[in-house]
């Protein structure tokens, strides 16, 4: 395909999936329980955290974070004691476990008292027009007063060339706004031009068969070169293309 037929296809793709019907089977539908822009958020965030592996599962397995957080995330997080986190032992998934999930708590209640909350601690602050340095910062923000380095796989860095797929999937989540519904489009004060695609094996694989991608591993010199070709087809929103590159690759085994 040239590109004028690249782009047809794909946004013919992105038309088919970004829609209602894909929260259903899809983690964002956990952050779509609430309407707090603050609980959003906070679902969001934990939800995108764990969200590798089987998606039935990491749906489940949310759907218990929210039960362990009363169902009223930001109030839990702001005026949760610290037994209050003792319900949360039995707590697992993959190798996101109890000690990780109490630190996640503690670690949001310190960028909501101290940095004015996610939308802030992620805002790119500089003239970057993608979020891997503020990411990278972000993560240094968010575990500033743990202890518990078993906990810090869990936010990816891309300064250690990492895609970081799971916060850039929130990122989408929370910054892109198309008015289909799916996404929240809730941070005003961010420019959905500077998304990332969150690239996992699925989205990796149908992006080289349609050659958008070269690189062999999914790292971030691999995102930035997805962002480029994208960016091309669509400067204003190219994230949007995840849609296409997921459905594809998870719903038609292309």
């Amino acid at each position: 395909m040239n590109k004028k037929e690249l782009k047809l296809f794909l946004d013919e793709k992105v038309i088919q999936y970004n829609n209602q019907k894909f929260i259903q089977s899809d983690p964002i539908q956990i952050p779509h329980l609430f309407t707090k822009k603050e609980d959003i958020e906070i679902a969001a965030f934990l939800a995108a955290t764990i969200s590798w592996g089987n998606r039935t599962m990491i749906i489940k397995n949310a759907t218990k974070m929210m039960h362990l957080l009363d169902n009223d995330p930001f109030d839990f997080v702001i005026n949760h004691k610290e037994k209050d986190l003792e319900s949360f032992n039995n707590f697992v998934h993959r190798t996101f476990n109890a000690s990780d999930f109490k630190q996640f708590i503690r670690s949001l209640k310190h960028i909501y008292k101290n940095y004015c909350g996610l939308e802030n601690a992620l805002k790119i602050k500089d003239d970057s027009t993608n979020y891997q340095t503020t990411i990278h910062k972000f993560k240094k923000l968010f575990f500033e007063e743990t202890q518990e380095t078993r906990t810090l796989k869990h936010v990816s860095d891309p300064l250690k060339n990492s895609a970081a797929k799971r916060i850039n999937m929130f990122l989408r989540w929370m910054v892109r706004n198309d008015k289909t519904g799916v996404d929240f489009g809730l941070w005003t004060t961010h420019n959905q031009a500077h998304l990332s695609c969150p690239l996992d094996v699925h989205s990796g694989n149908v992006a080289r068969k349609l050659q958008l991608l070269k690189r062999k591993q999914n790292d971030w010199k691999a995102l930035s070169e997805l962002d480029k070709n994208l960016r091309r087809l669509d400067a204003k929103d190219p994230v949007k293309y995840d849609f296409a590159l997921f459905g594809l690759g998870v719903f038609e085994k292309f």
